[in-house]
């Protein structure tokens, strides 16, 4: 929709959670009321490390029940790298503290290590490496319905060493029983008893409907009064030998959860590794804060008011945390040379490459905006790879520019966008297997019907999915004919899918011919009269669609929720045909190579495969390190393809080869190894367009980008 804001709320939510960590460390409300601080810090401030958990088991679902075990070690092994850095950061403050004193043995600290951490906020992070292990490990072995069922049993054997801790101890058994517990880990809010419930409850909100925000505001409030009053009950009857686990936590972050994903938008990297950076780092300011108000004589004010000394904290951490971030973010981008395992990668502009312009892309999402009504949404198509852009780059570019979705051609193209994080609706367009239901579930894809009988078998399987229906108006390939009323109400009926959308394609609006303009009206005149009779019969079509790239162009007002643009958004057609409205776009993809040497041939001489080049006068040549095998076409020499060098035009001579070609450069001076030749987009005043390519070649761009290899790395640029 234009102008929609994108919100990053889960991620933000993680900011707030954080600075409720570092009241639970400052108690902010004491010097006003030790209850009102209690409730504060005690009650409230509870959520937050939970909350952590759920967004951990949330964003780790797909890989979980995909039993993608390199995923796992790969967050394993970056939240050890956390807690190692963590434990070497307060290894100061523990000698100033007296860790290594009295009392100091090598199981202390390795019970420390592997439980409750080596400072006291640290616990969270061998909490989550452990609670992580234990919880796939469970569902591996025992489903994911008895891991929750163990982990509910194990949250309430922890709650008995915590909050109900006085009625535990009332049993001798019992209480020598969690007496053993304690002399291994401090606390039962670990990662045996605390953190897999709440990482499984986020993993099971990938299957379950998003709650409405209101009900959720309302339901969140209620729970959370009730939790107050069975925090203070435990409180007053001195119940309590820790206070991080209630009864009622669990339903509590589990609707405030469900309710913020309500309102969430595109994810923000930044929020999540400035959380960390703020819960790692706010113990240090606590001391610094502390120590700077005792030098400067200022502790009435900065230490004694416990609100000032929270916000002083906050304000200290905060920053710390923007500069340590932004100090992270510049080390990625400003290093020379890439490694990946550990080994030197060669630089990406070492051989040939592709080049897209994130701004382009967001340019040409405003134009296409421009065209369509106010209340159409944009559902980005992304297959081939985004017609060769990277199409998970490409989707997080959508993403914060407000695409409503994505749509892809098949399952592998969807599943590989989940697993890179991307969210929101994701499209397949083509067939998937009915026998892959449950990988559709698991990712929380949307499934094209392509006819009834495919309908049916789908609603066979058993599982909930989320489907648009294809109506065929004409294309004669997927869908069901708009005239075959009875089959379509029955997709309706099907127990187990639940339609979303429905939707059709219009086969020639890429032209203006005379009787291609009357077949596409007579497409969306089928199309948008299905539509009005399901409606009129009362059933629920979800969102309408029609329009691809062409049907923005040339037919832009067509009254539906969304539109499908593919090539248009990467600021290219598929040929030079006139269109009805030719809005300004960019094209964001280059396509580069560099020039490997540059040789002379002699009159009479030859070159290349099948020697088809020979030289009728003295020619320089040059190789460039680009060919067939990268995407370029074969033919495209003998139809006369050139590439730019130096501004300059430079014909391709000779047969193309896989993995190289040659350019005369005769008539360009000074061209010499390491140049870039350009195949793809400007250099100085020239340009070589994309569609220009397609046509000397005979086809169209849609093939020439789809056929970009992937050994061409893809290079984000912003101008």
């Amino acid at each position: 929709m234009g102008g929609k804001k994108q919100r990053a709320v889960l991620d933000g939510f993680r900011v707030l959670c954080a600075f409720l960590v570092v009241a639970i460390h400052t108690s902010p409300l004491l010097s006003v009321s030790e209850t009102a601080d209690f409730v504060l810090t005690r009650v409230f401030a509870r959520v937050a490390v939970p909350f952590f958990f759920v967004l951990t088991g949330y964003f780790m679902a797909p890989h979980l029940e995909a039993s993608d075990r390199d995923y796992r070690n790969r967050f394993l092994k970056k939240i050890a790298a956390v807690y190692g850095l963590s434990m070497l950061l307060y290894l100061p403050l523990n000698l100033y503290s007296g860790y290594f004193g009295e009392g100091f043995s090598g199981g202390k600290v390795v019970l420390d290590i592997l439980f409750g951490g080596t400072f006291y906020h640290l616990w969270y992070l061998p909490a989550v490496l452990f609670g992580v292990w234990f919880v796939w490990l469970l569902v591996e072995k025992a489903g994911f319905k008895r891991a929750f069922f163990c982990s509910a049993i194990l949250y309430l054997i922890g709650l008995f060493g915590d909050s109900y801790y006085g009625l535990a101890s009332e049993i001798p058994a019992v209480k020598a029983l969690y007496d053993g517990i304690f002399s291994i880990s401090e606390y039962t809010r670990n990662g045996l008893f605390f953190a897999p419930i709440f990482l499984l409850t986020g993993a099971g909100c990938v299957r379950e409907e998003k709650v409405a925000f209101g009900k959720g505001v309302a339901g969140s409030a209620v729970l959370l009064a009730l939790m107050t009053g069975e925090g203070l009950t435990l409180y007053f009857l001195g119940l309590q030998r820790h206070d991080s686990m209630y009864i009622l936590l669990i339903p509590l972050v589990y609707l405030l959860f469900q309710t913020l994903r309500a309102l969430d938008g595109c994810g923000r990297k930044a929020f999540r590794d400035i959380s960390l950076l703020i819960y790692v780092l706010h113990p240090w300011f606590i001391v610094l804060v502390r120590g700077a108000a005792k030098v400067l004589k200022i502790t009435p004010f900065f230490v004694e008011n416990s609100l000032i000394h929270y916000l002083a904290v906050c304000a200290a951490t905060f920053f710390a945390s923007i500069f340590f971030y932004g100090l992270a973010e510049y080390g990625k981008t400003s290093g020379k040379i890439a490694r990946i395992s550990g080994k030197e990668r060669p630089g990406v502009k070492s051989r040939a490459w592709v080049e897209i312009e994130g701004e382009a892309i967001r340019h040409n999402m405003e134009e296409i905006r421009r065209l369509l009504p106010e209340r159409t949404g944009i559902l980005g198509v992304l297959k081939a790879d985004a017609y060769g852009h990277g199409a998970v780059k490409t989707a997080r570019i959508l993403e914060a520019a407000g695409a409503e979705g994505y749509a892809v051609a098949c399952l592998s193209e969807a599943v590989a966008l989940r697993k890179a994080g991307i969210k929101g609706e994701i499209l397949i367009l083509g067939w998937t297997d009915p026998k892959e239901a449950g990988c559709l579930a698991r990712y929380r894809l949307t499934q094209t019907v392509v006819d009834a009988v495919y309908a049916r078998m789908l609603s066979h399987r058993g599982i909930p999915l989320k489907v648009h229906v294809k109506i065929d108006t004409g294309m004669h390939r997927l869908g069901v004919s708009n005239e075959a009323y009875e089959e379509i109400t029955k997709i309706f009926r099907c127990r187990n899918l639940k339609i979303e959308g429905i939707f059709s394609h219009l086969c020639v609006s890429d032209t203006r011919k005379k009787e291609d303009l009357a077949y596409t009206e007579t497409q969306i005149q089928r199309y948008f009269d299905l539509v009005g009779r399901l409606k009129r019969d009362g059933y629920p079509v979800g969102r309408t669609h029609i329009q691809a790239s062409y049907g923005i162009l040339n037919y832009p007002n067509l009254n539906c929720d969304l539109a499908r643009p593919g090539l248009i958004l990467y600021g290219i057609k598929s040929d030079s045909q006139d269109v009805l409205y030719d809005p300004d776009l960019k094209p964001a993809l280059a396509l580069k190579a560099r020039v490997a040497l540059v040789r002379d041939l002699e009159p009479g001489e030859r070159a290349g495969y099948g020697r088809v080049f020979c030289a009728k006068d003295f020619r320089r040549l040059g190789v460039v390190t680009i060919g067939y095998g990268d995407g370029v076409p074969r033919n495209y020499a003998e139809a006369g393809g050139e590439v730019l060098l130096k501004g300059s035009r430079a014909p391709i001579v000779g047969r193309i080869c896989m993995d190289q070609l040659l350019v005369d450069v005769t008539e360009i001076p000074g061209v010499k190894a390491g140049d870039t030749a350009v195949l793809i987009g400007k250099d100085g005043n020239g340009q070589i367009t994309c569609e220009e390519m397609a046509e000397k070649c005979g086809t169209i761009t849609n093939e020439i980008l789809s056929r970009l290899g992937n050994r061409l790395l893809r290079i984000y640029v912003e101008k």
